[in-house]
């Protein structure tokens, strides 16, 4: 991943199962969200390739890419719902825009989805009225829309206090659980990456790669590398022990 001459990550080889929660961690700066946008098609890689069940996503046409992409829901950190709809026309935006469906099935789907996430029957308040944590369900209820295979989640629990960011995890093993779904999440919440985490990597800003990729537990367990070590335990010598949700 670069930026002309300016490398933010090299060297990444990982793989992503169905069914992983996957998180995407390490120190600010390291490319964490850029990484994710490689993942999702905003960015094309300076090198290498991105492929999905084999299929190359910047080595197809775009009509193939774009059809890539319906596969794919993004929860973005703020939510970026559009402040002049009301929540429920942010929901039925996607199956407005690709899908033939009339009004009433939208309708039906868009109250299904919201009831996913705990919002059932806030479909005609703005996101102006609601709280924080309601506009990353809400968000989160409009990347569910055209029921996608993987859903991506950029810092998922900022901005939120404890007890909603636990509520959020939650719902994401519920998902998870529920729909089959596989999830990947960057996030440097310790608690979270524990929590939910069930495959993940880890880059390094100072090296520009990565330096593990396993379970969170695993790695706190048995990585012998300190910068690893230093980041899940938030610095602490010695301890190993793993964060309480």
């Amino acid at each position: 991943m670069a930026y002309d001459d300016f490398v933010i990550q090299r060297d990444l080889t990982f793989s992503i199962n169905r069914g992983d929660i996957f998180i995407i961690m390490g120190g600010s700066g390291c490319g964490k969200t850029t990484l994710l946008r490689h993942l999702v098609g905003l960015l094309e890689p300076a090198k290498g390739t991105i492929s999905y069940d084999g299929v190359s996503f910047w080595g197809v046409s775009h009509d193939e890419r774009e059809q890539l992409k319906r596969g794919i829901g993004m929860l973005y950190q703020s939510g970026a719902l559009w402040s002049s709809m009301t929540i429920g026309e942010n929901v039925a935006l996607p199956l407005k825009e690709y899908t033939e469906l009339d009004e009433g099935d939208i309708k039906e789907l868009v109250s299904l989805k919201l009831s996913l996430v705990g919002l059932a029957g806030v479909e005609d308040y703005y996101p102006s009225e609601i709280s924080g944590g309601m506009k990353k369900r809400a968000g989160l209820a409009r990347a569910m829309a055209l029921d996608p295979e993987i859903l991506f989640f950029d810092e998922p629990s900022a901005g939120l206090d404890p007890v909603s960011s636990s509520l959020l995890d939650d719902l994401i093993l519920e998902l998870r659980d529920s729909l089959g779904s596989t999830i990947v999440v960057v996030t440097h919440e310790l608690a979270s990456i524990f929590a939910i985490g069930t495959n993940s990597v880890f880059l390094d800003t100072e090296t520009k790669t990565m330096l593990a990729v396993g379970n969170p537990k695993t790695l706190i367990a048995d990585s012998g590398d300190p910068r690893i070590k230093k980041f899940l335990t938030r610095g602490k010598e010695g301890d190993s022990s793993q964060p309480k949700k």
